[in-house]
């Protein structure tokens, strides 16, 4: 099992190594999923994560994750081919192999700790970006 700390990664380039890492087999935890970072404008990424709810049906959905981990967890979905979502399909398969967690879990403490430095984001050049708990925090903090 790999277990993956998503602190100061870029959140599209991790989801894409751990949608690679489940589709070829291996079980992957990322730990401390709300350090994640979202490169860009704060105001850019609210307005994209918001959008999603104004195309919605108020009672009937699709509802947008608030939530830090089920935000990952959407990203790395994401990056798993669909079909249709068969029970035999590949990305359901893949994604049933990806669990994402709040901070470190007891079961994990002990866990060798791995990093993706192709996802790192010091090697990004902008100086804006968004923390995945501040995206939670603002997403919860009600509609627009």
């Amino acid at each position: 099992m790999k277990v993956i700390d998503a602190t100061n990664l870029v959140l599209g380039r991790m989801a894409t190594k751990v949608a690679k890492f489940a589709l070829s087999g291996e079980e992957v935890a990322i730990v401390n999923c709300e350090k994640a970072v979202i490169s860009g404008r704060q105001n850019s990424i609210l307005a994209r994560y918001k959008a999603r709810e104004v195309r919605a049906t108020p009672f009937h959905g699709p509802r947008r994750r608030r939530h830090p981990e089920r935000i990952v967890s959407r990203a790395v979905r994401g990056m798993l081919p669909a079909g249709k979502w068969t029970e035999n399909s590949r990305g359901r398969l893949a994604f049933g192999r990806v669990k994402c967690y709040l901070g470190i879990p007891l079961e994990l403490k002990n866990a060798q700790l791995e990093t993706i430095e192709k996802a790192s984001f010091l090697k990004v050049t902008t100086p804006y970006y968004l923390t995945i708990e501040k995206l939670s925090q603002l997403l919860k903090g009600g509609h627009n």
